[in-house]
């Protein structure tokens, strides 16, 4: 298995990065150039069990992609599942918020199945992937702290 992580400090506390989430279909396109469109087809804002589609460029390809919800806990951890056909390769992945002196660590997760063998068929898109994850903490920080 092949873990992405990525984490940034955002000079903001857990509440305030999970009340950006909980408008997470209205802010989801701001989030990075790539987003496409985000919408609950089952549930809402992050609850077990609840669905969100989503659309984005992935290497260059309009992907869409169907999340399910796994765990929540507010102000400290999103966790969700990818739904077939994406789930083959990519299980699922996690956004975790850990406060720090009055601000946070926002860890973003991604976790791939096949771990040797994918990253040596897809070296690229993997590459891609990882690129994307840290824009999408680098523009997080942005917009929670330029508010």
């Amino acid at each position: 298995m092949i873990i992405l992580k990525d984490s940034v400090k955002i000079n903001r506390p857990p509440e305030v990065i999970f009340e950006w989430f909980n408008h997470f279909v209205e802010n989801y396109k701001s989030w990075h150039r790539d987003h496409v469109l985000a919408k609950w087809v089952k549930g809402k804002n992050f609850e077990k069990g609840s669905i969100l589609c989503a659309e984005e460029y992935l290497y260059g390809k309009l992907e869409k992609l169907s999340f399910e919800t796994t765990n929540y806990i507010q102000n400290e951890l999103i966790e969700y599942k990818l739904l077939f056909p994406e789930s083959i390769i990519c299980s699922g992945g996690s956004f975790i918020v850990k406060p720090y002196n009055g601000k946070s660590i926002f860890t973003a997760t991604l976790s791939f199945r096949f771990g040797w063998l994918f990253s040596k068929i897809a070296k690229s898109r993997l590459e891609a992937m990882n690129r994307h994850m840290k824009e999408e903490g680098i523009n997080l920080k942005r917009i929670l702290e330029n508010r």
